[in-house]
């Protein structure tokens, strides 16, 4: 991964470009003052990658040069990383650097941190690791007090677990959600409250039932359910399809449905093309959806998709991808209004941002 030069004495400088770009990329449309949700300065990155590179029997984080995988740099200090990444991850190399099982042929490490202070660390190997691995990471579990997979080609080996449990509030509530290894979460825990909050305050009056696009493990689902009579989401990740019926079970949220579909398969099944067993049961016809929430990959909303979220009076788009919202709303503007439009600051000091636009039809 490439590491961004953290520098809290220019922040405001930088933000203050992102915002002038964004008014700039998006000045043919209609929108209103932006809101700006700030980063914290330092250790704000909840989940991170590093490399590593061997030189004898040295050890070291590496980051590689942009667009260079050739030079690289010793990683001495990580600020970007939580407090909790950044407490273990040079002592854990000190105890690894040694270690013939833990160290051979090690090529990455990842770790998975929360705001409540748990911390999975998985090690990464270009070989074969067994129960001799095991036997000395289970010493650095419990050095550290740390989940640890080990994962080599077709193995996985978990000592415990390999998943974390986030406790997040949201509004003076506090919910809890799963988070599991190599499953898509959100980098920025504190950027990621600010996102909710505002997603829950900007669909406050919408009423009706709430269909959502790319769920996840339901990181929005479950806050947004206040604001609705009924929940359907849809993902295509199995693993994150447990994780978000884990998540509904743990917050005792009883009016969320999550249907294991692509986007584009569920557009169809309400538009009336196509039928899916899943859906069996769920009563769709029942459902009065007033509200579509999409929060798509970077490639943005597909046509069937943008056809099919076109259809809803209120739309809550959140966007990891500026270029393509803005060809999404140059469709979806034709027949809604933008009502308000944030700028969230996940990614501080690179030039990659979040945005949130809430929509209401015409």
């Amino acid at each position: 991964m490439a590491i961004p030069k953290v520098e809290p004495e220019n922040y405001e400088a930088l933000l203050a470009e992102k915002k002038a770009w964004v008014e700039q990329e998006f000045s043919a449309f209609d929108i209103p003052a932006l809101e700006i949700y700030e980063s914290p300065r330092e250790h704000y990155r909840m989940r991170a990658e590093f490399r590593t590179w061997h030189e004898g029997d040295d050890l070291d984080y590496i980051m590689f040069e942009p667009g260079n995988k050739y030079k690289h740099t010793k990683l001495e200090s990580c600020p970007m990383v939580s407090e909790r990444i950044h407490d273990v991850m040079f002592a854990l190399l000190d105890e690894i650097r040694p270690n013939e099982q833990l160290r051979r042929r090690l090529f990455q490490v990842d770790f998975l941190s929360t705001l409540s202070g748990e911390l999975l660390v998985s090690l990464l190997y270009h070989r074969a690791i067994g129960e001799e691995w095991a036997v000395e990471a289970r010493k650095l579990r419990d050095k550290f007090n740390i989940d640890i997979v080990g994962r080599a080609r077709k193995t996985k080996i978990l000592l415990e677990r390999d998943f974390v449990l986030e406790k997040m509030p949201i509004n003076g509530r506090e919910y809890t959600f799963k988070q599991v290894e190599n499953s898509f979460t959100q980098p920025n825990a504190v950027v990621c409250q600010s996102m909710i909050e505002w997603a829950l305050d900007a669909s406050k009056d919408a009423g009706g039932d709430l269909v959502e696009f790319y769920c996840g493990a339901g990181t929005f689902t479950m806050p947004l359910a206040q604001n609705f009579r009924r929940v359907v989401a849809t993902e295509i990740s199995k693993t994150s399809v447990h994780a978000a019926q884990f998540n509904i079970e743990v917050n005792n949220v009883d009016n969320v449905d999550v249907v294991r579909i692509s986007s584009e398969e569920f557009s169809q099944v309400l538009m009336g093309k196509l039928k899916k067993r899943r859906m069996q049961g769920l009563n769709i016809e029942a459902c009065d959806f007033t509200t579509v929430l999409v929060d798509p990959p970077r490639a943005g909303l597909d046509d069937d998709t943008v056809q099919q979220v076109k259809e809803y009076t209120n739309i809550l788009y959140i966007s990891c991808n500026p270029e393509t919202l803005k060809t999404n709303l140059q469709e979806l503007t034709k027949t809604h209004n933008i009502q308000r439009f944030a700028v969230f600051d996940q990614f501080p000091y690179t030039h990659h941002l979040e945005c949130g636009v809430y929509l209401t039809r015409k």
